[in-house]
């Protein structure tokens, strides 16, 4: 009898928090709290790993992506939960041989499979909106250059809205372009670095992940 008078006011306790982040502004900011990192710890969460295509490890008090093969994306989540109408940041410090090389950030990753949105820039003044699917090419939504991303080509802020019906990409807090697109409205957010057609061509490192709400 007590085990089920235990349970039973933990459930009202649980419930009467649920019910208060729901009454209450700012209560659910601090029971759910979304991802921020300054990668000063190497066991604040982030997938890391090395292989014979790329390495992605805590580094120099950052994330650091290597890509070895051509035509390979490697990324990187902070976690496994699920995200919707949020604002991604990032720093980015490039050194990578490849002004070709394509890094910045993903969003809406769904759980059970490798589909996601990832957008990013590279340090000759490209950017991308991509769409990545299981099993199918990935299709690009969106492209361009910008004066503002080359300029920046090695260190820069990152930023890129993500829900609403749309995508809307940041480099050093201005806008660069925005995209429609509605085939994911929720999923994990993270990291990516993609080489074009040199070997090792891509060398980045990422600081100050910072994830919030949708106009806040």
């Amino acid at each position: 009898m007590k085990s089920a008078g235990v349970k039973v006011f933990s459930f009202i306790i649980v419930l009467a928090l649920a019910t208060l982040a729901c009454a209450v502004p700012g209560v659910d900011a601090l029971l759910n709290p979304l991802p921020k990192d300054d990668f000063s710890s190497d066991g604040s969460g982030w997938g890391t790993g090395t292989d014979s295509q790329s390495l992605v490890e805590y580094a120099n008090g950052g994330l650091q992506m290597i890509v070895y093969t051509p035509f390979y994306i490697t990324w990187s989540t902070p976690d496994v939960e699920v995200y919707e109408n949020v604002h991604i940041e990032a720093s980015v410090t490039n050194t990578s041989s490849d002004p070709e090389a394509l890094f910045g950030i993903i969003c809406d990753a769904q759980t059970t499979t490798s589909a996601f949105y990832y957008v990013g820039v590279s340090p000759d003044g490209y950017y991308a909106f991509i769409e990545k699917y299981v099993a199918l090419d990935d299709v690009f939504l969106k492209e361009g250059t910008s004066d503002v991303i080359s300029a920046s080509a090695g260190s820069m802020r990152i930023g890129l809205d993500c829900g609403g019906g749309a995508l809307t990409l940041y480099v050093n807090g201005q806008q660069i372009d925005t995209v429609a697109t509605s085939t994911y409205t929720s999923g994990s957010v993270g990291l990516f670095a993609a080489t074009d057609d040199q070997e090792s061509g891509v060398n980045v490192t990422f600081d100050d992940f910072v994830v919030t709400k949708l106009g806040e």
